[in-house]
């Protein structure tokens, strides 16, 4: 199973808690992990890279479990800097959300890879999801929680289609065919968008899946649900407010969310992260 991570030294974390619940719902498959980081600054900020020492120490436990897993840390600053998505590198999404649309570029991706953001935990086995069959499909995605009711072909179609761009199944050999995401890197150099990678998704896809809300729950844990997202959210009691609760900052998973389906996992994280600032 491949598995493809984007981030900065900011993302090493999410992306460890994220690993660390794959390892545990992944059985006898193989994982290959792969993180895309970049040396970058905005205009207001400058940004450290996934950090080597992170990237060694998530190999040495996925070796631990298996020794045929592997990870690769891929510096994709060339790409970046050769084509910069300048018009939005002033939102309020880090640079690096938009890494994913380089993977076309990059010929030591396998074909199929499962794409993840960093808030995510995965609850159950993947292998009915990736082992789908994406012949003519370039993605397989979920429908954004929210975004679902606002966005794209609704009135249209009468359909809901607007994916949530956190977890994505790809298929390269198609994105390159189609030019995907060649045409979306074209589109953010010139075009401030709002939610930069999801809505440029949305509106270039055309051979795309909806997988069901299971594999992407972005607000609140179902029986069901296989990986959850903890994406920014509205609530509507007492009064209308957003919600964003991380899964780094477990006391907030406890004391807000009133959630403890991970605690092996973040107890885990806790202890890995413990032992880490010690070294």
């Amino acid at each position: 199973m491949n598995i493809l991570f984007c981030g900065d030294h900011n993302a090493e974390d999410g992306i460890l808690i994220a690993t660390l619940s794959l390892l545990k719902n992944s059985g006898a498959q193989e994982l290959h992990i792969y993180i895309l980081t970049m040396y970058t600054q905005s205009y207001h900020k400058k940004f450290q890279p996934f950090s080597k020492q992170a990237a060694d120490y998530l190999k040495s436990l996925l070796i631990k479990q298996n020794p045929q897993n592997t990870l690769k840390l891929m510096d994709c600053t060339g790409l970046f800097v050769r084509e910069p998505l300048i018009a939005n590198m002033s939102t309020h999404f880090t640079p690096y959300a938009m890494l994913r649309l380089f993977a076309d570029e990059i010929p030591q991706l396998p074909n199929k890879i499962l794409y993840l953001d960093a808030d995510v935990i995965v609850r159950r086995s993947l292998v009915n999801f990736y082992q789908q069959d994406l012949t003519g499909t370039e993605l397989v995605g979920v429908l954004d929680y929210w975004g679902r009711f606002f966005f794209h072909n609704l009135h249209e179609h009468k359909v809901f289609d607007y994916v949530n761009s956190g977890v994505l199944l790809l298929n390269l050999p198609e994105i390159r065919k189609t030019n995907l995401f060649a045409r979306i890197r074209h589109l953010l150099q010139t075009r401030t968008v709002l939610m930069p990678d999801q809505t440029a998704l949305n509106r270039y896809a055309r051979e795309k899946k909806i997988a069901p809300r299971r594999y992407n729950e972005q607000y609140k844990l179902q029986p069901d649900t296989v990986i959850q997202h903890f994406t920014t959210s509205f609530r509507f009691w007492p009064v209308f407010h957003t919600l964003t609760v991380k899964p780094w900052d477990v006391q907030r998973v406890h004391k807000v969310l009133k959630l403890h389906e991970y605690d092996d996992i973040l107890t885990n994280y806790l202890n890995v992260k413990s032992n880490l600032i010690k070294k």
